[in-house]
């Protein structure tokens, strides 16, 4: 095969598979199916910037049609300011671990039984609404690229998520729970998913609203999690380095937290971000964003290793049919020395924060504010009164300088990810976090 002239570079990511979800409300299956996808994206490097086919139902052939969908490529092709270059990373396709049940050998109408029952769990008294649904991808990747990499790939994603409603003289409080994996299919047995959603919800109507100030803060692994995923790894991400639009631009070796602080990104565990090679062909492992308190390493594709550095390339991911863009894949805090009780002792009086519930960050203003799903009051080193309607906000460095002990434990919790419309899986987790002068909020009034 000859390529036009003037590709610099050229690559082909294919996939093709199938998606099936269900969704059910109140113990009525709102919807049920599957459907089959292929698509592919051809990205050519022109003489300045890139050129970016997207097709459905590709079928590959090498030769002349090939080369004239790179021509086409070619044609759309950026002028940009600056040439683009490509920094490199290593070129091995990890082990896909093995599932343990393939959710091909379950047909729907099982899938749709087995929800239904952990939904159902959620029917305790005071629930008045119940929601469960259920999502896998099985996807086919082929990456070939003009260096003469190829790479053939078949992996697995699935997952659930129940939600309750409970209600109870005007007040309504919420309880969810979601599991997501690599390992194949995950329903059987989970009953016991719904009935803590709803207990959850439940016991949240009881709570009191939480008062908010300045105060010591213990973060449980989900939102200790959370915070490294959108304060620490959105802020790390090349393209937002190269844009300006990060807070950790320029700092690399600056300590912005205590030594103990070590902060990873890895696509190379098998956590529900877990990529066999990225979407460049890259199998970059663990990058270390910030070790040992100070800023280390940024997140990349090929383009933003160039024109940055520090880091490592093999962080790009898209979804089928997408170009590429940085993102991570395992974001967590390493563990520490400290035992719980040694973490509820150093904090004395405070509040302790559980799950999440969403929130925002502005990478490159540095500030952050995230809700937590409910909290417990600290009081003598040890937890108490139930609070709800809590979150924890701040500036991003100021926050790592406030991070003085970790557990011993690490807990990962997985989802998915948006940035720039595309919308991929992610795992993030931590150990056991306390939290110095923690900017907390709350809507409760003394």
């Amino acid at each position: 095969m000859t390529e036009p002239p003037g590709i610099r570079y050229y690559d082909l990511r294919q996939v093709n598979g199938q998606s099936t979800h269900i969704d059910i409300d109140k113990g009525v299956i709102e919807s049920a199916g599957t459907v089959f996808f292929n698509k592919a994206v051809i990205r050519v490097l022109g003489p300045k910037g890139w050129g970016v086919l997207q097709l459905d139902n590709y079928h590959h052939e090498p030769g002349r049609k090939f080369d004239e969908l790179l021509g086409s490529a070619l044609k759309l092709a950026t002028v940009a300011d600056d040439t683009v270059n490509l920094g490199e990373g290593p070129r091995n396709l990890r082990h896909v671990p093995p599932v343990k049940e393939d959710c091909r050998d379950v047909d729907i109408e099982e899938k749709a039984v087995l929800l239904l029952a952990i939904e159902k769990a959620a029917d305790l008294p005071l629930v008045t609404s119940r929601r469960a649904n259920y999502l896998e991808r099985i996807e086919n990747v082929r990456f070939i690229d003009s260096s003469g990499s190829e790479y053939l790939y078949e992996i697995c994603r699935s997952g659930f998520s129940v939600m309750a409603v409970a209600s109870r003289n005007g007040t309504v409080q919420m309880g969810y729970e979601p599991d997501h994996t690599i390992r194949g299919f995950n329903l059987r047995h989970r009953e016991e998913m719904g009935i803590k959603a709803a207990q959850t919800a439940i016991a949240l109507l009881d709570a009191h609203a939480a008062k908010g100030g300045k105060m010591h803060a213990i973060l449980d692994p989900e939102l200790a999690g959370v915070f490294a995923h959108e304060a620490v790894g959105h802020a790390s991400e090349g393209d937002l380095i190269e844009e300006g639009n990060s807070v950790l631009k320029g700092r690399i070796g600056e300590k912005i937290g205590d030594a103990r602080l070590t902060i990873v990104d890895d696509p190379s565990l098998h956590e529900f971000g877990f990529e066999p090679v990225d979407a460049e062909g890259i199998s970059a492992d663990r990058t270390e964003i910030i070790s040992a308190g100070k800023v280390n390493a940024f997140l990349h594709n090929r383009q933003t290793l160039a024109a940055v550095g520090n880091g490592l390339a093999g962080h790009a991911r898209a979804m089928p049919g997408e170009p590429p863009l940085v993102r991570m894949s395992n974001t967590f805090i390493e563990t520490g020395d400290a035992t719980d009780e040694e973490i509820f002792s150093e904090c004395k009086e405070g509040i302790y924060l559980v799950g999440s519930r969403g929130g925002q960050v502005d990478p490159g203003r540095g500030v952050f504010q995230f809700n937590a799903e409910y909290g417990y009051l600290i009081e003598h080193g040890e937890r108490t009164q139930m609070v709800r309607d809590v979150s924890l906000s701040g500036e991003i460095l100021t926050t790592l300088h406030g991070i003085s002990l970790c557990g011993k434990k690490r807990v990962m919790h997985s989802g998915y990810c948006g940035k720039g419309g595309q919308s991929v899986p992610v795992s993030d987790g931590a150990p056991l976090m306390f939290l110095c002068d923690a900017v907390v909020g709350g809507s409760g009034v003394d």
